[in-house]
């Protein structure tokens, strides 16, 4: 693995790159930082948290000029999210070099973002739809753009967002560079490679370099009555350092989110309801670890990049195999070993057996844990804590207590009752959710199951087109797919918590 000061980077940059603690680079930063400083088009096929934004940024960073009037690199995102993401970390990475970067989504105030616009950034992230938006305004010119990366353009294109990417590479000046990242390659989007690259070298990076192969997979057969304390008692047993349980409609997520801060868990919601200032405010909450758990749709956890997620959750199995990899992917990041529970109800293992067989790794099953189970975990925990306060000594002023206490009980008691005091027993409190459907493995129109190859149906969740909203652009509220209830989640008017 080559080192990052062996890749002839820029010295402003190779010192923000130390400052952000990296030395060597990946698989994919190791080929594509040469290829595009050469001036080459580039396409990355490679999974989310292999390092893809370090690797188009460098190059990116090193052809803008920081005196120039307008922006002259463009990175079109799928989600706010990612587009803030890759915003922040162009930022860090350009900070010595004098570098901004601004991005630009829907759901924020256009009018802030002119003000950001005027403050002369070299470098726009934004959403396919928010930047149509400020072409149309003339508030951002694209003819100065040198550069252009299209990440996760998969995604895009599933979201219909693939005709206003066109549009823009239009508009962008023809002799630019264009670099173009995506797990998969559809047949539409070798077209757009086909009209707007030049000769693009292309860089694929092996499944067994992915970060997936840090993740302990395992599922748990469930009735959906039962995933809920299911739920609680892995947290009890095995608690995350942070953890993101995936739910599949926006109803599900707020239902989640109170019972689990009914049972004492510290945890918030996201979704494609929320405002924007309150969702980067639970982004922010759970980056500092202020919140344990992350209770997400698939929506709003793209392009979520925290490195210190020890466990994902699939509360509900997703209705393809695609956003599994996604979804288990936010785990097992930098380096770092994750764990991925998925819930199967009954109806639902053929499903699992396609995902299985499209991702070719067999999960390892789990029984359903326990009460008892649950109680040991916390017990284990008051046993680690009162050692570790051993350890750390500082205890001189209750010895005198502890004499006292001694005089007329023998240690083993006096223990024992500590560890009781120090244990909380989990909350049973009754919990009622409303049932989803289950998902099914449906065959696609272009032949296969779930999520193998083939043309989705047009009325499938991965076909239809997003609004910008929810995605991260122009237009109405973005819904996610209410399979289980039939009504759209913002009607929920409350949550049934059913108690004995």
């Amino acid at each position: 693995m080559a080192l990052f000061k062996d890749l002839n980077i820029e010295e402003s940059i190779l010192k923000a790159i130390e400052k952000m603690g990296f030395t060597e680079a990946t698989p994919i930063q190791e080929q594509v930082i040469p290829a595009a400083k050469d001036g080459q088009d580039v396409i990355g096929q490679a999974q989310t948290g292999t390092g893809k934004t370090v690797a188009f940024g460098i190059p990116l960073l090193e052809s803008v000029d920081k005196d120039a009037s307008h922006p002259q690199g463009l990175v079109l995102a799928p989600t706010r999210e990612l587009a803030m993401q890759v915003s922040d970390e162009l930022s860090k990475l350009g900070r010595d070099k004098g570098i901004t970067s601004l991005a630009i989504y829907g759901g924020q105030d256009i009018s802030k973002q002119i003000r950001g616009l005027k403050k002369r950034p070299q470098i726009i992230v934004g959403t396919p739809g928010r930047f149509m938006d400020h072409m149309r305004r003339k508030t951002i010119k694209p003819e100065y753009m040198n550069t252009v990366v299209l990440d996760e353009a998969d995604e895009m294109l599933s979201m219909g967002f693939i005709e206003d990417i066109e549009t823009i590479l239009k508009e962008v000046p023809e002799d630019r560079r264009t670099m173009l990242f995506s797990a998969t390659m559809p047949k539409r989007l070798k077209t757009v490679i086909n009209s707007f690259m030049t000769n693009p070298v292309t860089i694929a990076i092996k499944s067994k370099e992915m970060t997936v192969e840090n993740i302990e997979q395992r599922y748990i057969e469930v009735h959906e009555k039962q995933k809920f304390d299911a739920l609680c008692h892995i947290l009890d047993i095995d608690p995350p350092e942070l953890a993101i349980v995936f739910g599949r409609t926006k109803r599900r997520v707020d239902e989640v989110t109170e019972s689990l801060g009914i049972r004492g868990f510290a945890a918030e919601g996201l979704h494609g309801d929320m405002k924007q200032e309150r969702r980067d405010a639970v982004i922010r909450k759970f980056k500092r670890g202020a919140i344990d758990i992350l209770v997400a749709t698939d929506v709003a956890a793209r392009g979520l990049d925290v490195n210190n997620v020890s466990h994902v959750f699939n509360f509900d199995l997703p209705q393809d195999s695609e956003s599994y990899v996604h979804r288990i992917g936010r785990t097992g990041r930098a380096g770092k070993s994750g764990i991925a529970f998925s819930f199967v109800t009954p109806k639902e293992r053929d499903h699992l057996k396609v995902i299985e067989k499209s991702t070719k790794k067999t999960m390892k099953q789990q029984s359903v844990p326990t009460y008892e189970e649950a109680l040991a975990g916390r017990q284990d925990r008051s046993v680690n804590h009162l050692m570790q306060s051993l350890r750390s000594g500082n205890f001189e002023h209750l010895m005198g207590a502890a004499k006292s206490m001694l005089a007329e009980h023998d240690p083993e008691t006096l223990v024992a009752a500590a560890l009781k005091t120090m244990t909380k027993e989990p909350d049973q409190t009754p919990i009622r959710l409303t049932g989803e459907a289950p998902v099914h493995a449906k065959r696609r129109s272009g032949g296969g199951y779930g999520g193998g190859k083939g043309k989705p149906n047009r009325n499938s969740s991965s076909a239809r087109k997003r609004t910008d909203n929810d995605r991260g652009g122009r237009g109405r509220p973005g819904q996610d797919r209410n399979r289980g209830g039939g009504k759209p989640a913002a009607k929920v008017k409350s949550l049934a918590f059913k108690k004995n």
